[in-house]
């Protein structure tokens, strides 16, 4: 005879299999696009806010998002695994040091916002074994070439920009004279 709690994880890990959740806490900026049916037609409205609460139960986890329409607080709480879900993206993860920002509910404007988290990126996939040393110099030498070289596109735009201010120079001195 199965337990609940084993019935939850089976269904947790099959709906975790069909459909890519992606890995959020509180204070992130969230995307989530929510299936509505209109009559027979189906469409995803996206609905964009900041978590700021996420709960952990097996197949009961949800999480809460908070934006500001029109100037009115509107605040949404989703079941993480609710067919209803299309998809969750998140836009900018957020530096705080709370798991629920309930706070934010009496903040307006300015105080309201919150720090972006920075992630470091380093230059080899940490995920990947790796077999040799030379391996890894090049690696890691290849990654700190590619950083380094500037790409053509930025080539360009600095060119762009001193022309105009060249020209603009110009402008000036025949103006004077």
């Amino acid at each position: 005879m199965k337990n609940i709690e084993d019935i939850n994880r089976e269904s947790v890990k099959r709906i975790v299999a069909k459909k890519k959740i992606p890995e959020f806490f509180a204070g992130d900026t969230l995307k989530v696009g929510v299936r509505i049916a209109e009559g027979k037609r189906e469409r995803i409205q996206y609905f964009e806010g900041v978590c700021i609460a996420k709960k952990n139960r097996d197949i009961n986890s949800s999480f809460t998002v908070r934006k500001i329409s029109f100037g009115e607080g509107v605040e949404r709480t989703f079941a993480l695994y609710s067919p209803i879900i299309g998809s969750i993206k998140v836009i900018r993860s957020g530096k705080v040091k709370r798991a629920k920002l309930y706070y934010l509910r009496d903040r307006k404007g300015k105080s309201a916002r919150i720090a972006e988290k920075i992630k470091k990126r380093i230059g080899i996939d940490v995920a990947e074994p790796i077999v040799e040393n030379q391996v890894e110099k090049e690696t890691i030498s290849k990654a700190a070439a590619k950083e380094e070289q500037p790409k053509k596109e930025d080539l360009q735009k600095n060119k762009d920009v001193e022309q105009k201010k060249k020209l603009k120079k110009e402008e000036i001195k025949t103006e004077k004279k």
